[in-house]
């Protein structure tokens, strides 16, 4: 019998291409990931906002 882990939803960021879409897994504090589906479009329109926000340059 395989041994049972808890599930606890931490883990690295992640960003893959499944299918049509583009999924970001990103853990959150207090544990838990927010999991957003993305079409390329929106993943670049979010990567512009990022690059463009004050303070993080």
């Amino acid at each position: 019998m395989a041994a049972m882990k808890p599930r606890t939803g931490d883990g690295p960021l992640e960003v893959v291409k499944e299918g049509r879409g583009i999924v970001l897994r990103m853990p959150l504090e207090g544990g838990g990931r927010l999991v957003v589906e993305m079409t390329p479009d929106e993943v670049r329109a979010l990567g512009d906002a990022i690059e463009n926000c004050e303070g993080l340059k």
